[in-house]
């Protein structure tokens, strides 16, 4: 059994809250089973991981141009949440058969992931073959072996924390991505050689199909 939240957009102070909201949820009831949500987010917003300096970013370009900013409960680099679809999965740890080890937990969460997208032909594996880099303060430039890969490049990267024997795990998957905005708010250049979307890998897959999917 897994409890399914619908995919619903909200700001991101909204949906910061609602994933801590559920892991408390969870922790409180006891629960045996895992929940899973889909969401998006408007406006726009910039998540900083839960210890991640954030001293690069220009608070008055986000303000100028819309963008919000929160911290997670997870740790990692920043990401921005914009043409995407973010999920939340929440379980105890004893509910996976490798629950205790994060990097053996974070392979079991997302080959959920890559059991759905391989209905729709996206064959995605495991990133970290890749020398991981620290000067990026941009989440999708740095592959580990917690990150989903198309071909080599990064689609979807993710992040967990663990409280009172529960994992919450969340990710950014990419629909699409604007690299200039990416480039001003990051001051580094956007490899596209590392990173991919789902309107690079198949245009004609509209992201209502890409829920409907993950929601199945």
């Amino acid at each position: 059994m897994i409890k399914f939240i619908p995919y619903e957009v909200k700001t991101g102070q909204e949906n910061m809250q609602i994933d801590s909201d559920l892991l408390d949820y969870a922790i409180e009831n006891n629960l045996n089973y895992p929940i899973f949500r889909l969401y998006g987010w408007s406006p726009a917003c910039i998540s900083l991981g839960r210890n991640q300096d954030d001293s690069f970013i220009d608070k008055q370009f986000l303000k100028d141009t819309g963008i919000d900013l929160v911290r997670r409960l997870t740790g990692g680099r920043a990401l921005l949440h914009d043409n995407e679809i973010t999920y939340s999965f929440i379980c105890p740890v004893n509910y996976l058969k490798h629950g205790e080890n994060v990097t053996k937990s974070y392979i079991e969460i997302s080959r959920i992931l890559i059991d759905k997208f391989k209905k729709i032909g996206i064959e995605l594996d495991f990133g970290g073959n890749k020398k991981l880099s620290t000067k990026f303060d941009y989440c999708m430039l740095i592959s580990t072996g917690a990150d989903l890969c198309y071909e080599g490049k990064k689609l979807i990267g993710s992040a967990q924390c663990r409280k009172n024997g529960y994992i919450l795990q969340h990710g950014s998957i990419l629909y699409d991505y604007d690299r200039n905005l990416l480039e001003k708010i990051f001051h580094e250049n956007v490899d596209t050689n590392s990173i991919t979307s789902i309107r690079e890998i198949n245009p004609a897959l509209s992201k209502k199909e890409i829920i409907e999917i993950l929601s199945s």
